[in-house]
C-alpha cells in the first residue's frame, strides 16, 4: 500500500498577467496561515489518462490567468505581516500511482493512505518565498480512479474563494467559457492601509478580542505543552437527518419568546460539541474553556464585499464559559452564548478588529502557525476547542468532464486536539452532516459514545 510520486512541475499562467505586490489584508495573514488540505475522488475516466493529465494542466493555465495570484508567492515585509507577489511562478502540479483501489478505501475518510494523496512541504525548512500557494497531486489508482488532492494557502484565500476557483477550472476542462472574474482588490477590507478610526475596544482586548488572548489552560498548569504533546486521533461522525433534528428540538424546546427565529443546526451541533467535550474531559467545575468560531463577513459588511471577494473573508471570535456552568445548563443555554458571540460581527466590529491589528507593530503573535518566525501558534486543544463548519460552502459536484467527484472530505494534515470541522454529507438531500474531529486518544472513545447518547435522552 504506497503512493509512488511519478514526477512535479509547475503549471503557469497561460498568458501573460499583472506583475507585482498585491498588499494583503490583516485578515489574510492572521489565524491559520498554513495550507488546507482536501481530496476528491473520481472513478475511471472514459478517456485515455494521459489525455486526462494533459486536460487537466492546459485548463489549468487557462484558469490561472483570472486567478493568476494563486501562480505567485508570498514574501515578509515588516511586523511579521507578508504581501503576496504576482509573479507566476506557477502552481506545483504532481503526478501519482498507487497499488491500492478505490474500493479498499471504504468510506475514503479514515484511511492512513489519505494523507499520501494531497500534496505537502516542510514549512520549517521551505524559504516562504519558495512555496507554492497551490499544490496538486493527481493520483491514480490501480483500478483506473483517481483522485485530486487540493493544497492551497489560508494566506491567499478562504473556502469560499478556493471553491470559486475549482468551480471555474471545472468549467474550462468541460470546455465551457470562464464566468466572471475574481474580485481581487484586497483594499475592500483596507489591505495596506493605515488604522482608519480608534479602536474603542482597546481598553479590553481580553472581553473585545479573546481570539487575540492566550486561550484558557487546565487548571494547575501554566502553559499548554503537555497537552499540546498527547497523541490524537481522528474520527469522523455521521449526524442524520433524524439525529440533527433532535438536536435543533432540544436547543429550541426552552425559548421564552417562540416567534424568535430558532437556534440554527451549526448552532445546536456547536454547542453539542463543546458540552460533550466538557464532559468527557472531566474538568474540575471551575475550569474555563472557549471555543473558537469562524465567522464569514461578505454579507456582514456594510455595504457587502463585491461579489466574488477572492481573499479571506472570515474572522475569528471566541465564545468562552466554564466547564461546570456548560455542562449543567441546558443545550438552548449554550446555543445563546454561541449566537451572541456571532451576532456581534457586524461591519463595526470586523474594521474594529482590523484597525486592531494594524495598531499592532508585529502581527505573528496572531498567527496559527508563524511561518515567518518558525514556530508555533496558538493551541486550541484541551480545555478548549475550535469548531469550522463548511455547511454554507458548495463543496460537492465538481466535474472535470469524466463525471461528478465520488467522494470529497478535507486532509487530516496538520489536525490537532480540539479540532472540529462540521460538513454536509454527500447526499445533501438527505440532511446528514458528518462531524470530522480530532481529539486525544484518550478522549476519542468516550467523545463518540456520550456525543450520540446525549441525543437520545430526554
Amino acid at each position: 500500500m504506497k503512493v509512488t510520486k511519478n514526477s512535479s512541475c509547475m503549471v503557469k499562467p497561460a498568458e501573460r498577467t499583472w506583475s507585482g505586490r498585491l498588499s494583503l489584508s490583516e485578515l489574510d495573514q492572521t489565524g491559520m496561515t498554513t495550507h488546507v488540505p482536501i481530496v476528491y475522488f473520481y472513478t475511471q475516466p472514459s478517456v485515455n489518462w494521459n489525455n486526462v493529465i494533459q486536460k487537466l494542466k492546459t485548463s489549468l493555465t487557462t484558469t490561472l490567468v483570472n486567478f493568476y495570484p494563486l501562480a505567485g508567492r508570498l514574501v515578509s515585509i515588516s511586523g511579521g505581516r507578508l504581501e503576496l507577489i504576482c509573479n507566476g511562478a506557477g502552481v506545483q502540479f504532481t503526478e501519482a500511482n498507487t497499488d491500492v483501489r478505490l474500493a479498499d478505501l471504504d468510506n475514503f475518510s479514515d484511511h492512513p493512505i489519505i494523507d499520501q494523496l494531497i500534496p505537502s512541504f516542510d514549512y520549517r525548512r521551505t524559504p516562504i518565498e519558495e512555496m507554492p500557494l497551490l499544490l496538486l497531486q493527481v493520483t491514480r489508482f490501480v483500478c483506473g480512479g483517481w483522485s485530486l488532492g487540493f493544497f492551497i494557502s489560508h494566506i491567499a484565500v478562504d473556502g469560499q474563494s478556493s471553491l470559486h476557483f475549482i468551480t471555474e477550472w471545472t468549467k474550462v476542462c468541460r470546455g465551457e467559457p470562464l464566468g466572471p472574474p475574481p474580485y481581487l482588490d484586497r483594499k475592500v477590507l483596507r489591505a495596506g492601509a493605515p488604522a482608519m478610526m480608534t479602536t474603542r475596544f482597546n481598553n479590553n482586548v481580553e472581553q473585545h478580542y479573546a481570539q487575540f488572548s492566550p486561550p484558557p489552560t487546565l487548571i494547575g498548569q501554566s502553559n499548554n505543552e503537555n497537552e499540546r504533546r498527547k497523541e490524537t486521533a481522528i474520527t469522523m461522525l455521521k449526524l442524520t437527518d433524524t439525529l440533527v433534528t433532535k438536536l435543533r428540538n432540544k436547543a429550541n424546546e426552552n425559548r421564552k419568546n417562540k416567534a424568535d427565529r430558532g437556534f440554527t443546526r451549526y448552532e445546536a451541533v456547536t454547542a453539542h460539541i463543546w458540552q460533550t467535550a466538557c464532559k468527557i474531559r472531566n474538568h474540575e467545575p471551575e475550569q474555563k474553556t472557549s471555543v473558537g468560531l469562524c465567522i464569514d463577513l461578505r454579507h456582514r459588511m456594510n455595504p457587502p464585499l463585491p461579489e466574488n471577494y477572492f481573499g479571506n473573508a472570515i474572522v475569528d471570535v471566541i465564545t468562552k464559559g466554564t466547564s461546570g456552568e456548560l455542562v449543567s445548563e441546558t443545550l438552548g443555554y449554550v446555543c445563546s452564548k454561541i449566537r451572541d458571540t456571532i451576532e456581534k460581527v457586524d461591519d463595526q466590529f470586523v474594521n474594529s478588529v482590523i484597525d486592531f491589528l494594524k495598531n499592532q507593530e508585529d502581527i505573528s503573535k496572531f498567527q496559527d502557525l508563524q511561518l515567518v518566525n518558525d514556530c508555533e501558534g496558538a493551541f486550541y486543544g484541551n480545555p478548549n476547542l475550535g469548531v469550522i463548519s463548511w455547511l454554507t460552502l458548495s463543496m460537492y459536484g465538481f466535474d472535470f468532464g469524466w463525471g461528478k467527484e465520488i467522494f470529497t472530505g478535507p486532509g487530516t494534515i496538520d489536525a490537532e486536539d480540539g479540532d472540529f470541522l462540521i460538513l454536509p454529507s454527500r447526499r445533501e438531500e438527505d440532511g446528514s452532516l458528518i462531524v470530522a474531529s480530532c481529539l486525544q486518544v484518550k478522549h476519542m472513545e468516550d467523545f463518540k459514545r456520550v456525543f450520540f447518547q446525549s441525543i437520545e435522552e430526554d
